[in-house]
């Protein structure tokens, strides 16, 4: 639970930057929405996670004077880029947000002078694979004790800011319509409508006990929207919260961390897109991985690497049908590489949800970004990079799945083959490695090791089924591999594998070498680069991916520090026997977590999290080190 202080909902005023970290994450398996402490929904890309947001003020911070956005708003950035402000209209002492146990489910307290009231976020979720979805948010506000006077500013801005919708009346609640996207807003008390705005406003006094319901509706084409949902909202409450708790006791994990574990894997089934099995990186673009820098990224895609890491997490806890799901996603891809480039390999880096490649990187100069971080991207350039870590790392995912699940199938094993016959000729290629740099291409340690994992895996798994496969090439090849790392990663004057061949710098991505039993964790060579790592990249549990000031990435500007790297930490320190240490550095990265258990893909060294928020990496890698420790303590 978090305590924050928060202001009124005024909408003639501007709010201040809200810290990434003071929000929480709603979702119904198609998109998220993000909620700040202070009751504003400040992202939300209607229908799916990839789509131009609606909401969009957390990507929007300009000066508090002046009119920069050109549409007659005024410097507020919830009039420029869309919001959706819900408070105690005289301002609250504190605030504080928890979810409703084991669920998705967001409730945010306010504490006023002289009174308590209690928002309840949340998009339905009825059933599984319900094709009778609809996509709504809910918002029920309660005042819980003494009267209090809820104001309420609902400010859509579709296509990123850029167009100010239209808006008018219907039979029951509110049509919201511009660049392909309808909405509709419903209330259980009357709204006002500013058509020249484009704003649905209320002000409602409630006495103890009372509830005013808000709801917005994802329309289709002609549709206008319905108050059923504001007549029905606890059924809608109660069904969401069961089919969160039944999905939840799916998991077979019974371990000393299980709130932190269990808040992870609902992240990672909230960042599941159910319709087609993907898993984005994060529902959010542009957040800085240093505030007032460069360095920010579009993560509302599919990248192999991420999805495949999940997929190992999920298999852990036993959630197979999100396994399965991504399977399928994963065979189209592989079936759809029958065209393959030769230059980038047959398959790419990231997909959209589709399986499509995104669109081209370009820039959002109207957004002033997250505290004035531009630019703001849409789309990524990593689609157009050669990667050679991915082939391991989504063989690796098929292996397990492989070995826990169902198995594979005739087409998804020659669609392997297939693939393993493009790295057998081109393994030796220098890439732009797993942090995807854009500077020129190296010969990484970690896209080698990955390499050694596709070939090693393979031959694992012909043997466990009798697969076909060229079982003596692969093998030939896994140990040309090996051979290389260890004599020209491998530096004698540092006494550690360096970051790429000819090195000066250091990798955190090699702590994945015991984890993917590439070596033994008592391996001299492990134990020398775990120390070497300890004294270049760790800072107090934190570790660095690698040293941005000594190894140019082709990319200005600084980064915090990596958590999914910081969870690494913890497993190889459980794997090479010092379990101790690797509790108290897991019960440190805990404390790095937001008031909700989430974290966004990096810490800087203030303890503030920074960039895309909240990230499936981190989360799954957090999964995987508790259940590893937990093994180690017995």
């Amino acid at each position: 639970m978090a305590e924050h202080a928060a202001g009124s909902p005024d909408e003639t005023a501007a709010r201040p930057a809200v810290a990434i970290a003071d929000h929480g994450l709603i979702g119904d398996l198609r998109t998220c929405a993000l909620v700040a402490t202070d009751g504003t929904i400040d992202w939300f890309c209607a229908e799916r996670f990839d789509q131009p947001s609606v909401f969009g003020a957390l990507l929007h911070d300009p000066e508090p004077s002046g009119d920069e956005t050109g549409d007659g708003d005024g410097a507020d950035p919830d009039h420029a880029a869309g919001a959706w402000r819900l408070g105690p209209v005289d301002g609250a002492t504190r605030s504080h947000q928890f979810y409703f146990p084991d669920s998705g489910i967001l409730v945010t307290r306010f504490h006023t002078q002289e009174s308590v009231a209690e928002v309840h976020d949340f998009m339905p979720v009825l059933r599984a694979h319900d094709d009778e979805h609809r996509q709504r948010i809910v918002r029920r506000v309660t005042a819980v004790r003494g009267a209090t006077t809820i104001a309420m500013t609902l400010t859509a801005r579709p296509d990123y800011g850029r167009e100010v919708p239209s808006i008018h009346r219907t039979g029951e609640g509110v049509v919201v319509a511009g660049d392909g996207v309808r909405l509709g807003v419903t209330s259980s008390r009357d709204l006002e409508v500013d058509e020249e705005g484009g704003r649905v406003h209320a002000r409602v006094e409630l006495e103890p006990g009372e509830e005013v319901l808000f709801v917005l509706h994802v329309l289709g084409e002609g549709e206008d929207p319905e108050t059923e949902d504001c007549q029905d909202t606890t059924r809608l409450f109660e069904q969401t919260a069961a089919f969160w708790r039944g999905w939840l006791s799916h998991s077979t994990y019974k371990g000393r961390w299980r709130e932190m574990v269990q808040r992870s894997a609902i992240t990672l089934k909230m960042l599941t897109h159910e319709p087609s099995g993907a898993i984005v990186a994060a529902p959010t673009t542009s957040l800085p991985e240093e505030i007032g820098g460069g360095r920010n990224w579009d993560y509302r895609y599919v990248w192999i690497r991420d999805a495949a890491f999940s997929l190992y997490a999920l298999l852990r806890l036993g959630f197979l049908d999100e396994a399965k799901a991504f399977m399928h996603w994963l065979s189209e891809r592989l079936e759809a590489t029958d065209g393959e480039d030769g230059e980038l390999g047959p398959l790419r880096v990231l997909y959209d949800i589709d399986g499509q490649v995104p669109v081209t990187e370009h820039e959002l100069e109207h957004l002033a970004g997250y505290r004035a971080s531009q630019p703001v991207r849409v789309g990524n350039a990593a689609v157009d990079q050669l990667q050679l870590d991915i082939y391991g790392e989504l063989i690796d995912s098929v292996y397990l799945f492989n070995k826990y699940g169902t198995g594979i199938s005739h087409r998804a094993w020659s669609d392997l083959t297939r693939m393993l016959d493009w790295l057998m000729e081109h393994w030796e290629r220098d890439d732009a490695g797993m942090w995807e740099i854009r500077d020129d291409p190296r010969a990484h340690t970690t896209s080698r090791l990955m390499c050694w994992v596709a070939f090693e895996r393979m031959m694992r798994m012909a043997r466990q089924r009798g697969l076909p496969g060229d079982l003596v090439a692969w093998g030939a090849t896994r140990d040309a591999v090996y051979h290389r790392l260890m004599e020209r990663s491998w530096s004698e004057e540092h006494q550690a594998f360096m970051q790429h061949e000819g090195a000066e710098s250091l990798d955190a991505g090699v702590l994945l070498m015991p984890m993917v039993k590439f070596v033994a964790p008592d391996d001299p060579r492990f134990l020398a680069t775990l120390d070497a790592i300890e004294q270049r990249l760790v800072t107090d549990s934190l570790v660095f991916r690698y040293d941005v000031e000594a190894s140019s990435d082709g990319v200005d500007g600084g980064e915090g520090t990596f958590s999914l790297c910081s969870f690494w930490y913890v497993e190889a320190l459980t794997r090479v026997g010092r379990v101790e240490e690797a509790r108290l550095a897991l019960e440190k990265m805990f404390t790095y977590a937001n008031h909700l258990g989430l974290y966004a893909e990096q810490v800087d060294l203030t303890g503030d999290q920074v960039g895309n928020f909240p990230q499936a990496f981190t989360h799954l890698s957090l999964i995987s080190a508790a259940l590893n420790l937990d093994r180690a303590l017995g």
